[in-house]
């Protein structure tokens, strides 16, 4: 079968293996198509923490099963699955309360375990969710990068009647605005590009303003018919935007913070209190949260198209990785075929 493999920072190369062998309890999936993260950009340019090379990357991935190991008994042959890249310990304390999302020792396929930039990958039976026949193979690729942002949905447990302003508008935030929106929520999005901006009316129809400007909070106030937001979902990872949340929300409101920011923050702690603000984070996603998204597609509720703008070849776009996807500033998501 044919591999893309990262060697090291700045080198990817096509390569040639085995169809690997799959365990009892692991099944051999046939990929269909794969969706492109931050992560797969990031590990390429060296800039991926807890990062090690050589490395098949690719954790958004759909695929049919080509066969099942001895003790499958769920998962079957010449049906097509969503893979949850999280793979639990199983034994320390988020696992036994099934918060698998956040456990101690997880490992997830494309970033510590090889994944989806290859023909054919074994996944645990476990990691495996069944599309439906109206869910196409990209969709299912990108069902992943929408669980990341319904699981912060359902963190904040956002309502219909929510007010909910999501900052930043990449697939992560652009996705969180649409699971938001399908609720019910009344969202607005903020992003200080402009073409993010018009992408996001366009393709959600939800005001987009920026933050930037003296009119934003005004601005967010008369969206929200006078009042700030209930929740702010920070899917940016900036600092600056992440320590402004706790002004943007109204009282008794919550800020979840999707986006990492990689060292301190601060947040100004008499604004807080007077608030008495909520303050959660949001990581990964669980089966749940796969489910949910998949419902979405399946009854035409988020579409793929609120993000997905770019389509590759498996078989040639490793040739010219770099250019294509790593500098492609023109990339919102991309999705690889097979």
């Amino acid at each position: 079968m044919k591999t893309l493999i990262c060697n090291e920072p700045n080198s990817i190369e096509y390569i040639e293996q085995d169809i690997p062998t799959i365990k009892a309890n692991e099944v051999l999936l046939k990929i269909n198509s794969v969706g492109i993260c931050g992560t797969d950009i990031h590990a390429y340019a060296g800039r991926q923490p807890f990062f090690s090379y050589p490395r098949v990357l690719g954790h958004e991935i759909c695929g049919t099963v080509e066969s099942v190991g001895e003790d499958v008994t769920k998962a079957t042959s010449g049906k097509r699955y969503s893979v949850i890249p999280c793979v639990p310990c199983g034994t320390c304390s988020a696992c036994r309360e099934e918060k698998t999302n956040c456990c101690e020792n997880v490992a997830l396929y494309g970033v510590h375990r090889d994944g989806g930039f290859t023909e054919y990958l074994a996944v645990y039976e476990d990691n495996l969710v069944e599309l439906p026949e109206n869910v196409s193979n990209s969709e299912g690729a990108l069902v992943e990068c929408f669980a990341i942002s319904a699981h912060a949905v359902r963190r904040a447990e956002i309502k219909p009647e929510n007010n909910v302003v999501v900052i930043g508008a990449g697939p992560i935030g652009l996705a969180a605005a649409a699971i938001a929106k399908a609720s019910g929520a009344t969202v607005v999005v903020a992003d200080v590009d402009k073409g993010r901006r018009d992408h996001v009316e366009a393709k959600l129809g939800v005001k987009a303003l920026n933050p930037l400007e003296d009119s934003y909070v005004p601005a967010l106030k008369d969206a929200f018919g006078g009042e700030l937001a209930c929740v702010l979902m920070d899917a940016t990872g900036n600092k600056a935007s992440m320590t402004r949340s706790v002004d943007l929300i109204r009282h008794g409101g919550k800020i979840v913070f999707v986006g990492l920011y990689i060292g301190d923050l601060v947040l100004d702690d008499p604004t807080f209190h007077k608030k008495e603000t909520t303050l959660l984070s949001s990581r990964n996603a669980t089966r749940v949260d796969f489910e949910r998204v998949i419902e979405l597609m399946a009854a035409g509720a988020i579409s793929q198209d609120i993000m997905k703008n770019k389509d590759y070849d498996f078989f040639t776009f490793g040739n010219s990785y770099k250019q294509d996807v790593v500098e492609n500033k023109e990339l919102v998501k991309g999705v690889i075929n097979f």
